[in-house]
């Protein structure tokens, strides 16, 4: 299991209790670093889950649209800004748009049984980034910060709330067939105990014993494996000891124990075969449906953060032809749609705080093909992120609201601007913390999610 430290299972733990103190919360520290903390507010949400279109899904034909681009198609758009590669014509969404709700939220075809909880969505259409590019967008997005080597979203929560079951990690992040771009780092704990950091589950397999590697022991039985880890607890604390309580030793210790620990609860938690048939087929029997569905029973089993993705690499990065944005949803509506009913039916819909969304959005005119590229020859749209749209729902999330706006061509926000560090205030707020006092000291500073940035909570996206 350690083998595949800071990949696979070994990961989650390869961190310890015994960091500096920080001002997360108020009280008494506990001595498991999952156990259970007061934030500075009474939260709204009590759980995270963050469904993750990588590669940037385009916001004028999913929950943005503009009939001015229909107008403009085929045609120079006025006052378009610098795009990362040249762009020709408007290009009109080829997905028809229907209101939904009493909100009268009008969302694309490729989500219709999403749109059919119009009235929960608080879906912003004012979001924008820094830069269009992956990299230091899945950065600023995940972790706050574009560049440097700094914690991700899901590690600051856990390390904030803990978790409610210490038998499961605290943080997951699933995604099929492989890893995203920025690969790890995306659920790097950095400097926080590495404890927090996300334990990575490829979900291509139906297998349990597959998703989740080496859970159980062939050769040992529990009891004996019990008595080997505390024979070899006593020698590690020795050790420890003896090196004045060094941080990595004692993370070693505590994988160690979390690994026994999960053998029991982590093989029915992944074990989606123990649903209804009919459950697995709302969810959808594909590798996004079949990981939402794991999520949910995650979520019920007290996991605190999950991070979703839509596949390997880019999947949403749709240069050429925004019509492969159909294929994708097919999987992926169906499955949200099936989640929120779950949660609803289950009671967990108000206190758990649904994201869906990229790094950034796509441009509103078609990517001309470059010397050398295959990009941009048919129907595609470039990266952008002056402006895109991502929504929340439940956990005190205002539902039925549409925020901002982008311009009559759905390029750059223009009305009611939200940048990704906004967001990540307002979410921390969501779950109790003042973003400002949320912090976490290191080589002398106190650092936090929304670093030294001009950024407030968004007071109209709660609740």
């Amino acid at each position: 299991m350690l083998e595949r430290s800071g990949m696979g299972l070994g990961a989650l733990a390869l961190g310890g209790m015994m960091g500096s103190p920080a001002k997360a919360a108020e009280g008494v520290h506990a001595a498991s670093p999952f156990a259970p903390k007061r934030p500075h507010f009474e939260p709204k949400a009590k759980r995270v889950i963050h469904f993750f279109m990588n590669g940037g899904p385009s916001q004028v034909d999913t929950f943005d649209p503009k009939p001015m681009l229909t107008k403009f198609d085929g045609k120079t758009l006025p006052n378009l800004l610098k795009t990362e590669r040249p762009t020709g014509a408007g290009l009109k969404s080829p997905f028809a748009f229907q209101k939904y709700g009493e909100c009268g939220l009008e969302v694309s075809e490729l989500f219709a049984r999403t749109g059919q909880f119009a009235d929960d969505l608080c879906v912003i259409r004012s979001m924008h980034a820094d830069v269009p590019n992956h990299e230091p967008s899945l950065g600023l997005m995940n972790c706050g910060e574009s560049r440097l080597h700094r914690p991700s979203l899901g590690s600051w929560i856990t390390y904030g709330l803990g978790s409610e079951n210490e038998n499961l990690p605290g943080y997951i992040s699933m995604c099929p067939n492989g890893m995203p771009t920025r690969r790890t780092k995306n659920w790097q704990s950095a400097f926080l105990p590495s404890i927090y950091q996300g334990t990575y589950i490829n979900t291509k397999d139906t297998e349990v014993d597959k998703l989740v590697e080496f859970i159980k022991n062939s050769a040992l039985d529990m009891k004996q494996q019990r008595r080997q880890l505390d024979l070899l607890l006593e020698l590690n604390d020795r050790h420890l000891k003896q090196r004045e309580m060094d941080q990595q030793l004692d993370a070693r210790i505590q994988s160690y124990e979390l690994a026994y620990r999960m053998q029991m609860e982590a093989s029915d938690a992944f074990d989606i075969e123990k649903e209804p048939e009919s459950v697995r087929k709302a969810y959808g029997e594909n590798a996004f449906g079949r990981q939402t569905l794991i999520a949910r029973r995650l979520l019920e089993r007290g996991v605190r953060f999950i991070q979703l993705w839509t596949g390997d690499g880019q999947p949403w990065d749709s240069h050429d032809e925004i019509l492969d944005h159909q294929r994708l949803a097919k999987d992926v509506d169906p499955a949200i749609a099936a989640f929120m009913a779950d949660l609803k039916m289950r009671g967990m819909f108000d206190d758990t705080l649904i994201m869906w969304g990229g790094e950034f959005g796509r441009t509103p005119a078609v990517e001309l093909p470059t010397p050398g590229s295959n990009a941009g020859k048919q129907r595609g749209r470039d990266h952008n992120h002056y402006g895109f749209t991502m929504w929340l729902a439940g956990g005190g999330a205002r539902g039925g609201y549409t925020h901002g706006a982008t311009d009559e061509f759905g390029f750059a926000a223009v009305e009611d601007k939200v940048h990704v560090h906004d967001l990540h205030a307002t979410l921390m707020r969501l779950i109790g913390f003042d973003h400002e006092r949320f912090t976490y000291r290191y080589a002398g500073l106190d650092y936090r999610l929304t670093g030294v940035n001009d950024c407030s909570v968004v007071k109209e996206l709660l609740g």
